[in-house]
Parts: C-alpha cells; sequence; structure tokens
C-alpha cells in the first residue's frame, strides 16, 4: 500500500513522458530567464539606478548560474534531478520576487543575482537533457538534446512578448511576480524524472572524481570548454542589452520584445538542425561552422541601417545559431565520455559559458555608461566568434577507449 504513490510515478516515467516533462522544464526555466532583459528599461528609470547596475545584476546571477551547475549536476548524476529541480524553483522564484522588491544595488545583487543565479543553476535545462539522454540511444541522442534545446527556445518565444505584455498591463514589478509563480510550475514536472540507473557492466564504476580527472586531462574538453566561454558572451550581451540597444535606435519597445522573441522562434529550427546534423556530421566542424556564421551576422548587422525590418532580420539569423550550440557542444560531452557524469560535466564546460556570460552582461553596461555606445562591445563579439571558430577545429570528438572496448 506504501508503495502506491511511487509505483504510480514510475508508471508515469516512459521515455516520451521524460522527453516532455524535460522539454517543458526547459520551456519555463529558459523562457523566464530571457526575459528578464525587458526590466532593464523600466527598473533603470524608475530606482534612478544606471545600466550597469542591473547588467552587474544579472552579470553575478549569470556567474552563479555558471557556478552553481557543477554542483547541482553532480547532485543529480548521485541522486537524479527532481530534488535538485524542485530546489532550484523555489529559489527562482523567490530571487525573482526579491529583485521586484530590490530598492537598492546591493539588494537586487543579493536577489536579481545570487538567489536567481543559484536558482536558475538548479532548473538548468542541461539537468533536464541529462535525464532525456539517457533514455534515449546513442544514434537517437543528438536528435533529443536538440529537442530539449528547441523547447527552451519555445520558452523565449512564448515568454518575451509575455512578459512585455505584464509590463504594460500590470507595471514591472507585478510582472516580476507573476514570472516568480511561473518557475513554480517547473515543481511537478521533475518529479516526472527518474533518478539515473545504471548497469555495473556499462563501464559505469568511475567515481564523479575520476571522471572530472579524466576530462580536465582530455585536450578536447579543455578547448571545448574555452570555446563555450564565447557562445555565453554572445547570448548573455543580447538578452540583456539589446531591448535596450533597439530603444536607443529610437525604435519602440515592442520591437526589442519581437526581436527575442524572434530569436527564440528561428531557434527552435536552429536546435533541431544542430541536432540533426550532429547525427549526421562532425559535431565539432558544425560547432566551428557556426561560430563563423555568428562573426558574419554580427558584422552585416553592424553595417546594416537600423531599421525595424534590419532589427527582425538580425535576430531570425541569430535565432538559427543561438543555442544550437547546445545539442552539439552537450553531444560531444556525452560521445567522448559516455552518458553517466553527462551533467558534471557539462556543468564544467557551462561554467566557463556562463563567465562569458557574466563579461558580455557587465561589460556592456560599463562601455554603456562610459561611451554612450554598444559598439565596442559588437566588435569584441565578432572577434571572439573568429576565435571560437578556429578553437573548436583541433577537437577529437572520438569515444575513449574504455567506451569502444565496452561497446565491443
Amino acid at each position: 500500500m506504501n508503495n502506491q504513490p511511487t509505483n504510480r510515478v514510475a508508471c508515469l516515467q516512459t521515455p516520451t513522458a521524460i522527453i516532455l516533462a524535460g522539454c517543458l522544464i526547459a520551456l519555463v526555466g529558459f523562457g523566464i530567464r530571457s526575459s528578464l532583459g525587458l526590466f532593464l528599461e523600466p527598473m533603470t528609470l524608475e530606482r534612478g539606478w544606471n545600466r550597469e547596475t542591473f547588467a552587474l545584476a544579472l552579470a553575478i546571477q549569470n556567474l552563479f548560474w555558471g557556478l552553481g551547475l557543477p554542483i547541482a549536476g553532480a547532485i543529480a548524476d548521485r541522486f537524479g534531478p527532481a530534488r535538485v529541480l524542485i530546489l532550484g524553483a523555489v529559489l527562482y522564484g523567490l530571487g525573482i520576487c526579491g529583485m521586484a522588491q530590490a530598492e537598492s544595488g546591493p539588494t537586487l545583487y543579493l536577489t536579481a543575482g545570487v538567489l536567481t543565479g543559484i536558482g536558475i543553476a538548479f532548473t538548468a535545462f542541461s539537468i533536464a537533457l541529462a535525464a532525456m539522454a539517457r533514455v534515449v540511444g546513442a544514434q537517437r541522442r543528438s536528435l533529443a538534446l536538440g529537442l530539449g534545446t528547441a523547447a527552451g527556445s519555445l520558452g523565449q518565444v512564448l515568454f518575451s512578448p509575455l512578459g512585455q505584455a505584464f509590463i504594460v498591463a500590470y507595471g514591472w514589478q507585478i510582472a516580476l511576480w507573476l514570472l516568480a509563480a511561473s518557475a513554480l510550475l517547473i515543481i511537478p514536472l521533475a518529479c516526472l524524472l527518474p533518478n539515473p540507473r545504471f548497469r555495473t557492466g556499462d563501464h559505469m564504476e568511475q567515481t564523479a572524481r575520476q571522471a572530472i580527472a579524466e576530462a580536465v586531462g582530455h585536450r578536447g574538453f579543455v578547448l571545448l570548454t574555452i570555446g563555450f566561454f564565447v557562445c555565453g558572451f554572445h547570448v548573455a550581451f543580447i538578452t540583456v542589452h539589446f531591448p535596450a540597444y533597439i530603444i536607443d535606435l529610437g525604435l519602440a519597445s515592442h520591437v526589442g520584445a519581437y526581436a527575442l522573441a524572434l530569436i527564440g522562434l528561428f531557434n527552435i529550427l536552429g536546435s533541431l538542425l544542430s541536432g540533426a546534423a550532429g547525427q549526421r556530421y562532425s559535431m565539432k566542424m558544425s560547432l566551428a561552422t557556426i561560430y563563423f556564421a555568428r562573426a558574419v551576422a554580427i558584422t552585416a548587422f553592424l553595417l546594416a541601417p537600423k531599421t525595424a525590418l534590419t532589427i527582425y532580420a538580425f535576430s531570425a539569423a541569430m535565432g538559427l545559431l543561438w543555442l544550437s550550440t547546445i545539442p552539439l557542444t552537450t553531444g560531444i560531452v556525452a560521445q567522448i565520455f559516455g552518458p553517466r557524469y553527462m551533467a558534471t560535466l557539462f556543468g564544467i564546460v557551462f561554467l566557463s559559458h556562463q563567465l562569458g556570460s557574466f563579461l558580455g552582461v557587465w561589460l556592456g553596461g560599463r562601455l554603456y555608461d562610459t561611451l554612450g555606445t554598444y559598439d565596442s562591445v559588437w566588435w569584441a563579439a565578432i572577434i571572439l566568434s573568429l576565435a571560437a571558430t578556429l578553437i573548436h577545429l583541433p577537437i577529437d570528438e572520438r569515444p575513449l577507449p574504455r567506451l569502444i572496448a565496452g561497446s565491443s
């Protein structure tokens, strides 16, 4: 009798249900996060802050997101993702509520920065992706990861205009409370994700410490980690500063919301194409192509006349390249090292991404307040894109010998 609730949950934990739950977790978690840049303009105006104050808070958020994710991933790999996601959802909601009440820079840094950042780390879509990767075969893993990443993009499509609509209808404070309530939707979804189960014959006798040491000693893992820094720089800078940049151009605020939504919409396609490409082509070459295409897209945007149509065209192009790095990056980690400690190892790679995010968000606010323009940050993004293109080329993406031996 006492096992009946557990048995009912287990019955719901089919591969289809796990993939659906993982996709919805990615949708909610990333969707809320991607809409926070919409609050830069109204919050700084009402509170009398400069842009660096708001930017530093979200930079701290990205930093704690990155610092917290390896810890969250290690706990999820050891005890299962449900408890991690539930705790994260509560912290996420509390952090955003605190952000709504913040009246000083230090309070904003603590709530929107530290608390929300930890909440995002413990609800990160990479934790859901790791659960999804374990219920599909290696031949379908890249496509499943692309599907989960696309779901996160759908969240951006939905929450960007929804967040703007909340701001217009109710004001930015109530809009933040509504987003905080939305974060709690992750809790029931987390209960559908199973605890990891691995057979001893699957060469999973490694400890987490051994897995980390093995990865850190692998040249390809180090290069992948360095390259992911660039992705974080791009994504965080654009997410936080692009709406304000658009207003600076003299365009309406809704153009910024639609631009973020377009990025998310086209990233659905980009993530699915990326996942499919990872099954058919070299994942490292696909990553190098994405970073080079970003350099081309940003250069073309800077040289083009700034109209609403130009904004939307650039958003569509960046959307195709936005989170399309995730299925390939996670795919390379799983392909080289296996899925056992995927959440832990990707958490380490993602820390580099978040260091890039911190720099992109903070530097954007700092240089804008100093120079009155974002141009220098845009050009830095181009240079970093070209560097990332070259960094990925030497990666050896072949599975380790222990995995090959285990499959024979």
